[in-house]
């Protein structure tokens, strides 16, 4: 009986302490891995969202850029990170659902190592190419890279990348070669397009756009469900001809697995809260982005049902990594 009461109180005792801890956190700033380009979609979205939650808990959130692989170095900085609620992620779906399916060297667990927080927004994507080529529709577009002898180049931000798959996937549903250029990012890849040096490439509406305005790339069609509130006259690739032929990436927030729980709760009320905000709500829209919360469990579903999802489209496609 004394051995029960002891254990009842200890047990007691480290539930009021984790109480309290987690009433007092944040008591320093919490550092944030984007494992994404500056100036990427990802990234954009990361720091207006984390702009608002730092506002509201009190302390900084510290964005740290850290690239390299597509995304893979980063990633697993945040599955190395302590779990302590100190050190969060802003993660593009790529890095947990595409690249574990296309890279070798892959060395954490994209189901296992990370403890979902909360979805924070869809990215828009949009099939661009510099003003020179001669097409203005998908049916274009396929005609010229048929016409060509050698396949026609297209731009990504890395093997494995968001831009790299939709374009596979494009090749794969209209029967053309294609030969992809990777860059360190995709802010980098689309300046190689609106330089002329690369024709084509899939890329986030929020990157493309000035640059669509200004002329200086054509945009052919997005491959979202619906067509864009900035692009009304530009039509879906399913309208443009490939029925079905959808690609919506996304962000979401993570912690290492194993964070307290008190904490995700935190963090993922934050999040629902910066992404509901009016203000926060209409910046997004107004780059393409679609914001939308979640709860941490239907975060972990969407990464399991993508992960798996995406595995079956690279493997019947034949999409190669490295």
């Amino acid at each position: 009986m004394k051995t029960l009461a002891r254990l009842w109180w200890l047990c007691a005792g480290l539930a009021c302490s984790a109480g309290l801890w987690a009433q007092d956190y944040p008591v320093k700033s919490i550092h944030v891995i984007v494992p994404m380009q500056a100036g990427s979609a990802g990234d954009t979205i990361a720091r207006i969202v984390a702009r608002k939650i730092s506002a509201d808990l009190g302390q900084p959130l510290v964005i740290e850029n850290i690239t390299g692989a597509a995304g893979l170095i980063g990633t697993e900085r945040l599955a190395r990170a302590p779990a302590d609620g100190y050190t969060i992620g802003a993660m593009g779906d790529s890095m947990l659902t595409l690249l574990p399916h296309l890279q070798s060297q892959v060395h954490y667990d994209p189901l296992g190592d990370f403890a979902p927080v909360s979805l924070v927004a869809s990215i828009t994507s949009v099939l661009v190419v510099h003003p020179a080529v001669p097409a203005t529709s998908i049916e274009q577009l396929v005609a010229f890279a048929k016409s060509r002898p050698e396949s026609l180049d297209f731009a990504s931000g890395g093997m494995g990348s968001q831009q790299h798959v939709a374009m596979e996937l494009f090749s794969s549903a209209t029967g053309v070669h294609l030969h992809h250029v990777p860059f360190r990012g995709p802010a980098q890849a689309v300046m190689e397009v609106v330089s002329g040096r690369i024709p084509v490439m899939f890329v986030a509406l929020s990157i493309a756009q000035p640059f669509i305005l200004d002329g200086k790339l054509r945009a052919i069609a997005v491959a979202s469900k619906g067509r864009s509130a900035l692009l009304p006259a530009v039509p879906t690739v399913a309208e443009a001809g490939l029925p079905g032929f959808v690609f919506t990436p996304w962000v979401a927030i993570y912690a290492p697995r194993g964070a307290p729980r008190a904490v995700i709760e935190l963090l993922n009320r934050e999040t629902a809260a910066a992404v509901g905000d009016p203000d926060i709500h209409a910046r997004l829209l107004a780059l393409g982005l679609e914001p939308a919360a979640s709860t941490p469990a239907e975060l972990g579903r969407r990464t399991g049902e993508d992960f798996a999802r995406m595995g079956k489209l690279i493997k019947a496609n034949g999409i190669k990594g490295e």
